[in-house]
């Protein structure tokens, strides 16, 4: 039995952090939310009923906090591809998909933001 394209996932974690390239925002940190897929084998976990048979999103997700509230970047964009450089090393998966929302940042839109998806190699 194949596990396919099974993924976990993690949606509309929020998280505070300085984000952007004008002086106010340098100054006081906004809430971002990010939603991420990363792929697991869900067939090998659901036969052994082990956390270290598949990706521990709680892990995952107190990594994303901390990586992201710590961090100064000025582009959404650099945000994005530094925290799945991240995901990707430190948790040894083939690939990870991530979207950050900068809820609030354009007048008159419910929210900005990038989505990628990067794989190992």
């Amino acid at each position: 039995m194949r596990s396919g394209e099974d993924t976990i996932f993690l949606r509309g974690l929020e998280v505070e952090c300085i984000i952007g390239f004008i002086d106010w925002e340098r100054r006081l940190k906004q809430t971002l939310v990010i939603d991420l897929e990363l792929p697991c084998d869900c067939v090998r976990a659901a036969a052994s009923d082990s956390v270290a048979d598949t990706v521990d999103y709680k892990k995952v997700a107190k990594r994303v906090l901390a990586f992201v509230g710590a961090s100064q970047f000025q582009l959404l964009e650099t945000l994005a591809q530094r925290l799945a450089e991240t995901l990707l090393d430190e948790f040894q998966v083939a690939w990870v998909r991530l979207s950050i929302n900068k809820p609030g940042a354009i007048r008159h839109s419910r929210d900005v933001g990038v989505s990628i998806e990067r794989r190992r190699g």
